[in-house]
């Protein structure tokens, strides 16, 4: 895996124009404009990918499973117009940007998705949770949260890491987390 290679898997040409754009000083930048463009780009090189969930021939769901399939070692950040559901719980993606996307904070979460290769398996999965979890609480009222049973599931989830990496996460104070993904809760 290079930490320098981002993928960005965007149907708008105008939107993954601007992405490239803002990520080219930088890294080395792949781009897909479908779901099978983006099969052939993503391999065991890259560090990141930025992935919209609505592509023209399937979802960007479906690339995440064809990602964990071949145990690929990147970093997924969701980039997309589609508000999370609950369903959000068991794709696996490591942030959750919902467009339009400010350049400042795209560039900040691939900076910190390419750091997230330093640390061990719990602690990602710490990260991932965390920001599920977070992007269902901007998403999602209280009183929406409070009766789903799969959120209730991802707290425990999210309590259980919390327990095992404490302070190998840097963090395990809930409102610091929110303030690393963004405040999105």
């Amino acid at each position: 895996m290079s930490r320098n290679t981002v993928a960005v898997v965007e149907d708008e040409h105008s939107v993954r124009d601007l992405y490239t754009a803002w990520l080219a000083d930088t890294y080395d930048v792949r781009t897909a404009d479908t779901l099978a463009a983006a099969r052939d780009i993503i391999d065991d090189t890259v560090a990141v990918v930025l992935l919209d969930r609505r592509l023209p021939d399937g979802s960007g769901d479906d690339l995440l499973a064809m990602i964990d399939e071949r145990d690929l070692p990147c970093r997924v950040a969701m980039v997309t117009g589609v508000e999370p559901d609950t369903d959000v719980v068991s794709l696996g993606f490591d942030d959750y940007l919902v467009k339009p996307v400010e350049r400042d904070v795209l560039v900040e979460t691939v900076e910190r998705l390419v750091d997230l290769h330093d640390y061990p398996g719990d602690v990602r999965a710490y990260y991932q949770t965390a920001a599920a979890k977070a992007s269902l609480e901007a998403a999602k009222s209280p009183a929406e949260l409070a009766s789903d049973e799969r959120y209730a599931a991802l707290c425990g989830e999210f309590e259980a890491l919390q327990e095992r990496v404490g302070p190998t996460a840097g963090t395990t104070d809930p409102n610091a987390v929110r303030v690393l993904f963004r405040d999105l809760a």
